[in-house]
């Protein structure tokens, strides 16, 4: 028989195994080009992306031009945002510092972690080790991890960034208007400045507004020159872009700027008619040398950079949003944010739904091959967002419990609270609503300026259902933060106030 199947020769088999090969790829070919593939992106098809993550201090929704910002100029971040995505509606886990860390940190609220809001060089806790950060998720993915900046989730072990994933640290350990805990070990090469002596440091001497700098588990400079810091925080990042050719790196970047006390260098001070808007240019300028360096050393395409801020303003502007830093309206919570990855992310294209901080975590894992926890996290997957401005957004309602709390679903957002009279959060030129909720339509209303409760009373319902249940859920399901490890014998971390009074008493 001559059937196909029954030829004995192997040279003939080959030959006929080749030409069906031939004929299959050819076949392949052709449909792909009439039926064309979705190239959504996964680790296992590219080589993973180097990731800087640039966590700005008390900016605001309206400190930049990419936002309106109207006194500093911010031309690298607007370039970011033409070369890149533009997050409209960007909420952050908390309206003050180490809350917002913590869920950036974790992809989960810091309420489910039991972490304070704000930890001080007296707080005895910090982010427990066994939570899964992303430094740990990608160290473990094969990643060089580097923290720049502030730290802010406990200054001593086992929570100092080095004992969080991160191979590297330089830094101050928290918010640059706090002081020095006697009980962080100082480098034998300690840089002291503003005629402060070892002796003093063993005392225990504290002042408001002098902080160490870090290098490592070491204080190395104290009180660091803050003066500097910005310039100092973005050579380190160019250091080890520029050192970590042989492995994908992820660098954090947590800007002490702009939180005050205000600082900035020579080159920058002076330039506007406002510190904070001089602040504001120096670490545009820090975002323009990093993503320079990305593309001299030929690693633009390969690298994913993330700008956003921790909380709304503090001196700055959170216009067009309603208040600032420590409220949950929206210009305490909602953040100027870009992301920028060169033949990845659509350059000049803009995302309007909500996506939140949380979402960073398992947003990375996905891009970069990493392996999450197991551990119940909060935030969702959004690459499909990041390369496609159309997509749906992953949050149907986004909960916070911070301070009074609040809610956003859709256009909506929700506040299970009477609008206040008194403080920052009450109204301007006009009076406060008699309502007992407060209900804000986004999209048609970005300051918050109508209350439409009373209009819509199914909503207010729908919208207290989603925050009670999620209240619920955090104080069900709540983990422990650390204990942080104090050497024996170490002075108490005394507020400078404490300090100043000890010091009269023992001059008596």
């Amino acid at each position: 028989m001559h059937g196909l199947f029954n030829l004995t020769s192997d040279n003939s088999s080959r030959y006929l195994l080749h030409r069906f090969a031939t004929l299959f790829f050819v076949l392949t070919l052709l449909s792909a080009s009439i039926f064309p593939i979705d190239h959504a992106y996964s680790a296992e098809q590219d080589r993973v992306p180097n990731i800087v993550l640039i966590f700005i201090d008390d900016m605001g929704y309206g400190d930049v031009e990419f936002n309106g910002a109207e006194g500093p100029r911010t031309p690298n971040l607007n370039q970011m945002a033409a070369e890149g995505m533009k997050f409209t509606d960007f909420y952050v886990g908390c309206a003050v510092c180490s809350g917002s860390r913590t869920a950036l940190m974790t992809g989960t609220h810091y309420q489910r972690l039991s972490m304070p809001p704000v930890l001080f060089p007296n707080s005895n806790v910090g982010l427990h080790p066994d939570e899964q950060t992303m430094a740990e998720m990608l160290r473990d993915a094969g990643y060089r991890t580097a923290c720049i900046g502030k730290w802010h989730l406990g200054h001593l072990p086992p929570c100092l960034p080095t004992y969080q994933g991160f191979q590297s640290y330089y830094g101050i350990p928290y918010s640059n208007d706090m002081w020095i805990d006697p009980a962080n070990k100082r480098s034998d090469d300690i840089l002291l400045r503003e005629g402060v002596t070892q002796q003093e440091l063993e005392e225990g001497y504290t002042r408001k507004d002098r902080v160490p700098l870090f290098r490592d588990e070491e204080i190395i400079e104290y009180p660091v020159d803050q003066n500097t810091i910005t310039k100092r925080y973005t050579e380190e990042a160019i250091r080890v872009i520029q050192d970590s050719k042989d492995k994908p790196f992820f660098i954090y970047l947590p800007h002490t700027m702009v939180h005050l006390p205000l600082h900035v260098s020579d080159r920058f001070r002076g330039r506007t008619d406002k510190l904070i808007w001089d602040a504001i240019e120096e670490v545009d300028w820090s975002v323009g040398e990093i993503l320079k360096t990305l593309k001299q050393e030929g690693l633009a395409e390969n690298t994913l950079v993330i700008f956003t801020s921790d909380n709304g303003a503090a001196v700055g502007s959170s216009l067009p949003l309603r208040a600032q830093k420590g409220s949950v309206y929206d210009g305490g919570i909602r953040e100027p944010t870009l992301m920028w990855w060169p033949g990845k992310i659509p350059a000049g294209s803009v995302y309007r739904e909500v996506t939140a901080s949380i979402d960073i975590l398992p947003t990375l894992a996905k891009l970069c091959g990493g392996k999450l926890s197991g551990r119940r996290i909060d935030g969702l997957d959004i690459s499909e967002v990041m390369f496609t401005e159309n997509a749906k957004g992953p949050h149907e309602s986004y909960v916070l419990m911070h301070g009074p709390g609040t809610v956003r679903s859709g256009k909506w957002k929700y506040y299970p609270w009477k609008e206040r009279k008194t403080g920052r959060e009450a109204p301007k030129g006009r009076a406060p609503s008699d309502e007992p909720v407060q209900l804000y339509d986004i999209a048609a209303d970005i300051s918050e300026t109508t209350n439409l409760a009373e209009a819509h009373p199914e909503v207010c319902q729908r919208l207290q259902m989603l925050y009670d249940q999620h209240v619920a859920d955090i104080q069900a399901s709540r983990r422990p933060t650390a204990q942080l490890v104090r050497p024996e014998g170490a002075p108490p971390p005394l507020h400078p106030n404490q300090w100043k009074k000890k010091e009269a008493e023992n001059k008596k």
